[in-house]
C-alpha cells in the first residue's frame, strides 16, 4: 500500500513538473483604433465623442473637460503594450486631441 502511494505521489510530481505554467494576457482600459480617431473632429460635443470613443477611463475630478483613454496589455510572455489618447474640451466642444497610439497600431490598420 505504501509503495502504491509513493508511486502515485512520484507520478503526480513528475506530471506537475512537466506542465508549464500558462500566464494569461491581461487587458485594461479602452481600446482605441485609428478609425475611431479619424472620426473625431474639433467642435464635436461630449456626447458625440462618447458615441465614437466610448466612456473615457479617466475624467479629471477637477476638470471634466479633460478626458483620457488609456489602454494597457500585458501578454503572458511579459511583453507590455500601452498607449493613451487625451481629449480636451472647451465650452462642451472637442478642442484638442493628443494621440499616443503606438506606430504598430497605425501600421496594422493601414494593411
Amino acid at each position: 500500500m505504501q509503495k502504491l502511494l509513493l508511486f502515485v505521489l512520484l507520478l503526480a510530481t513528475l506530471v506537475m513538473s512537466a506542465c508549464s505554467i500558462h500566464k494569461i494576457d491581461v487587458q485594461q482600459g479602452n481600446i482605441v483604433t485609428p478609425d475611431m480617431l479619424e472620426q473625431l473632429n474639433p467642435g464635436m460635443t461630449k456626447r458625440q465623442v462618447e458615441f465614437v470613443m466610448g466612456t473615457p477611463l479617466i475624467v479629471s475630478a477637477f476638470n471634466d473637460d479633460h478626458w483620457v483613454y488609456y489602454y494597457r496589455l500585458q501578454s503572458g510572455d511579459g511583453r507590455i503594450e500601452q498607449y493613451h489618447v487625451t481629449l480636451d474640451f472647451e465650452e462642451g466642444k472637442l478642442s484638442h486631441i493628443e494621440n499616443a497610439l503606438p506606430a504598430s497600431a497605425s501600421a496594422a490598420q493601414a494593411d
